[in-house]
């Protein structure tokens, strides 16, 4: 089936979804005599397919829910010091509550710890956190994600084989797990050599020039895992460019279309896709609750899928390949 035929169909089975997703309210939704709440929505970049979805999941819960959000990030995802300065500037307003997806585990802590002095509620989203103050994490088991990456890799390419790994943004807690979990889990095989881990900071063109640069230096490479959206398509396009689909076995993250594009021709074998609607509407859910002061779970997983021509046509699939995105 050719890529367009396979949107459009994705696309009119999704919005025949879209009411009934937006209608199955979760235990404690909002009563019409509630104020409306604020709920400020920083996280790492305002475009690109990810954030796009997550974005809309959030409107959709914050419609649901009687909720004033607001979506608010820096102009890189690497720029943790201007995300810092939009916590500290939320802040000074006193929202209801937070969700932060921190664009550094470590640095953006001592802000998040600050928001317990006016009773702000915080939600981790996307990538954790280091607070002892967040109420609970939404998102991806990232260290999961990595292991799963790791496995379907070892299985195309065998355990004899040099693999590299093109990250995005070193001490981001998202990023970190994923390297972590991928790394051990080709540890149990001795036969599995990573030569390079590069970080692209979550710049396509940085992502494809490194990639380049890698197959130059280790031109029998047999196997690449790019561990996000703008990794992935960096990588997949160096890839393709200098003729290497299908003769390197490639596992990428987050379904872009350009991944869906090299899926279909087999220059990628697999995608480990997360949920990023469900991120962005449960993070607000869990704003809420916790606004009211409920009580929430530690972490709140939305789950991961590992796709490939196989079963990318699947209805449960179909729903995280061609997601609302406007």
């Amino acid at each position: 089936m050719k890529l367009s035929g396979m949107l459009a169909k994705g696309a009119f089975l999704l919005l025949l979804l879209l009411p009934l997703t937006a209608s199955c309210a979760p235990a404690g939704s909002m009563q019409k005599d509630e104020k409306m709440l604020v709920v400020d929505m920083i996280v790492k970049m305002d475009r690109g397919d990810y954030w796009n979805t997550i974005k809309m999941g959030a409107e959709v819960a914050a419609k649901e829910f009687n909720v004033k959000l607001n979506f608010l990030a820096p102009d890189n995802e690497n720029d943790y010091k201007e995300q810092i300065g939009l916590m500290e500037e939320s802040i000074s307003r006193r929202p209801d509550a937070i969700v932060l997806a921190a664009s550094d585990y470590e640095a953006l802590g001592q802000v998040t710890d600050r928001t317990s002095y006016y009773d702000i509620p915080v939600i981790s989203m996307d990538s954790e956190v280091a607070s002892t103050k967040v109420k609970t994490y939404v998102g991806t088991n990232n260290y999961e994600a990595g292991q799963k990456a790791a496995e379907r890799l070892v299985e195309l390419t065998g355990e004899q084989a040099s693999i590299g790994i093109v990250n995005f943004v070193k001490g981001a807690r998202n990023a970190d797990q994923r390297e972590e979990g991928f790394l051990d889990y080709t540890a149990r095989f001795p036969g599995i050599r990573v030569v390079d881990i590069l970080y692209c900071g979550s710049d396509e063109a940085l992502a494809y020039r490194l990639t380049r640069e890698m197959l130059l230096k280790y031109p029998d490479l047999d196997g690449l895992v790019s561990l996000s959206a703008e990794s992935s398509i960096g990588a997949g396009r160096a890839v393709e460019f200098m003729g290497y689909g299908g003769k390197i076995k490639m596992i990428a993250f987050d379904n872009p279309p350009e991944m869906l594009e090299l899926l279909q021709e087999e220059t990628v074998q697999a995608m480990v896709v997360q949920n990023p609607f469900n991120n962005g509407y449960m993070a607000v859910s869990a704003a809420v609750k916790a606004a009211r002061g409920e009580r929430l779970e530690d972490k709140i997983q939305t789950g991961i899928k590992l796709i490939d021509l196989d079963n990318m046509l699947w209805p449960e699939n179909q729903k995280l390949l061609f997601p609302f995105v406007k």
